[in-house]
C-alpha cells in the first residue's frame, strides 16, 4: 500500500505544483477502501473529486431507466478518473456510477481544493481536461460496442479479455456477465449455452472457462 505521499507523488501535474499548492493538496487527500461491490460514486451521492486507483479494480456504469445496467469501462491500478467531479467539471452533464470490483484502495482529492487547483495551475488544469477525454473516448467506444455490435461477438470479446485471452477461468455470475456487456441474464445464459454446445467454453457454478481458444479468438477479434 502506498503511503498518501507516494500517491500523490504519482499524480501527473505533481511536480509542477507550487509548495503552496502541494501542502493544499495534501491536507485535501486521503487513502480510501473499499469493499468488493461497495459503492464508490452514485447519481445521489457527492462530488468526490479526482480519484486515482491504488489497488483493485473499479467498474464505471450507467444505468438504463428499466434498471438495466450499462458498463462503461474499468480503472485499474494507477488510473486515475474525474467523470466522478461534476461540480469541478461542468460539461459533465451525465451520471456515472463507480463501484468496486475488488477489494479497492483510492487516493481522493476533495472536488473544492482539485477545482481551486485547476483555477490556479494550468498543469492541473490541463491534466483534469486530458483525464476526462480519455474517459470520454472509454465510454463512446463502450457506446459504438452496444449499439452496432451483435451480441455474440460483444460476450466472446468480454470473455476473451477477462480470461487472459483464454489462458483462465472467468469467475462471475451470469448476472455479472450481464452487467458487464449491458444486456439481460437471460440473453448470455442463452448464449453461453451455444458456445458450450460449440465448445468453446466449459460452464461451472459461477465461472466460465474457455475450451477453444482459437475459436473464441476468432469471433472476438473478428
Amino acid at each position: 500500500m502506498a503511503t498518501l505521499d507516494e500517491a500523490l507523488q504519482a499524480l501527473p501535474f505533481w511536480d509542477n505544483l507550487t509548495d503552496e499548492q502541494k501542502q493544499m493538496a495534501r491536507g485535501a487527500s486521503r487513502i480510501v477502501p473499499y469493499e468488493k461491490g461497495e459503492m464508490i460514486h452514485s447519481c445521489t451521492g457527492e462530488c468526490l473529486g479526482l480519484i486515482a486507483v491504488q489497488t483493485g479494480k473499479i467498474r464505471a456504469y450507467m444505468t438504463s431507466e428499466d434498471g438495466r445496467e450499462i458498463a462503461l469501462y474499468r480503472l485499474f491500478e494507477g488510473d486515475a478518473c474525474v467523470l466522478a467531479a461534476s461540480c469541478v467539471i461542468r460539461q459533465i452533464t451525465f451520471d456515472v456510477q463507480l463501484v468496486a470490483d475488488v477489494d479497492t484502495e483510492l487516493l481522493v482529492l476533495n472536488a473544492h481544493t482539485f477545482s481551486l487547483l485547476s483555477k490556479q495551475n494550468v498543469y492541473v488544469e490541463c491534466c483534469m481536461y486530458k483525464l476526462a477525454t480519455e474517459r470520454f473516448s472509454d465510454v463512446m467506444w463502450s457506446m459504438q460496442q452496444l449499439l452496432f455490435t451483435s451480441f455474440d461477438k460483444r460476450l466472446a470479446q468480454h470473455l476473451w479479455d477477462e480470461s487472459q485471452q483464454g489462458r483462465e477461468p472467468i469467475r462471475a455470475t451470469h448476472e455479472q456477465l450481464a452487467k458487464d456487456t449491458g444486456a439481460v441474464r437471460e440473453t448470455v445464459t442463452r448464449m453461453l449455452r451455444n458456445f458450450a454446445e460449440d465448445g468453446m467454453v466449459k460452464l461451472g457454478r459461477g465461472t466460465v472457462t474457455i475450451t477453444d481458444r482459437e475459436k473464441m479468438k476468432k469471433l472476438a477479434l473478428a
